[in-house]
C-alpha cells in the first residue's frame, strides 16, 4: 500500500486538538496564523470561528483551478468575504494571493487524471497545496497554518490533517489540526454564504472534477 493510500485510512479526532489549541492561546498573545484559503463559502465560518483567536492571514493558493475566469472570480470573493466579516465582527483577516499555477497542478497529478473525487490526485493535490503554504508560513514567520478544506463534508480531514503535518516537519513550521465541519460547521458556511451573498461553486476547481460534475448533472 502506498503512502497515499495510507494516508485514506488514517482518523483522529481533530476538531478536538484545535479545541485544547484554542484552550492553550486563551489569554496570551493571539497566534499569527496563515489560514490556506480555497474558496469564500469554506472560509466563512472558518474565519468566524477562529477570529477572536488568531490574527489570521487569508492564503489564496489554488493551482487545480484550471480555468483563470473561474480563479479570478473565487479569489474576489474570498477578498469581499474578509471585508464584510471585518464590518460584522471587528477582526480583520487579510488576504495574500499565492502565484497562479495551473501547470505545476497538472504536473504533480499526472497519471492520476482518471482517479474519482477524493481518491489519490485529491492527496497529490492537497499536498501540492499545504507544501506552498507551509513554506509560506516558515518564511515569513507564522506561528501556526492551517486549511479550510476541512469543512467540505467531500474532503477527507485525516489525509489533510496529516499531509499539513508532514509538510510542518519538511518546513520546520507548525501545523494546526482542524475538522471545521463539526460542530456544524459545514450548515454554517452554507448559513453565512446566503447572508454575503458568495459566489458557491459546485466543483472543486479542476478540469476533472468539473466534468465529473457534469457527468452527474447529465445523468441526473
Amino acid at each position: 500500500m502506498s503512502d497515499e493510500e495510507m494516508l485514506l485510512l488514517r482518523k483522529e479526532d481533530y476538531q478536538g486538538r484545535l479545541d485544547r489549541l484554542i484552550e492553550a492561546y486563551a489569554g496570551k498573545t493571539r497566534p499569527k496564523l496563515l489560514l490556506h484559503s480555497c474558496c469564500a463559502p469554506c472560509s466563512s465560518y472558518c474565519l468566524e470561528y477562529l477570529l477572536p483567536y488568531f490574527d489570521i492571514t487569508l492564503y489564496y493558493y489554488n493551482p487545480n483551478i484550471t480555468e483563470k475566469a473561474e480563479y479570478s472570480h473565487r479569489v474576489s470573493e474570498v477578498k469581499r468575504l474578509a471585508q464584510e466579516l471585518y464590518r460584522d465582527c471587528g477582526y480583520l483577516a487579510s488576504v495574500i494571493e499565492g502565484d497562479y499555477e495551473p501547470a505545476r497542478f497538472l504536473e504533480a497529478v499526472k497519471g492520476y487524471e482518471k482517479e474519482p473525487e477524493g481518491g489519490l490526485r485529491c492527496v497529490k493535490c492537497f499536498r501540492l497545496r499545504l507544501s506552498k503554504t507551509a513554506e509560506y508560513a516558515a518564511k515569513y514567520g507564522y506561528d501556526l497554518f492551517s486549511t479550510t478544506l476541512t469543512i467540505s463534508p467531500l474532503k477527507n480531514a485525516a489525509v489533510l490533517n496529516a499531509l499539513g503535518c508532514e509538510q510542518a516537519q519538511i518546513y520546520n513550521t507548525k501545523f494546526m489540526p482542524s475538522d471545521f465541519k463539526k460542530k456544524n460547521g459545514y450548515k454554517r458556511s452554507i448559513e453565512l454564504s446566503k447572508k454575503y451573498g458568495l459566489y458557491r461553486q459546485d466543483y472543486c476547481g479542476c478540469a476533472y472534477s468539473k466534468a465529473e460534475r457534469e457527468r452527474q448533472r447529465e445523468e441526473v
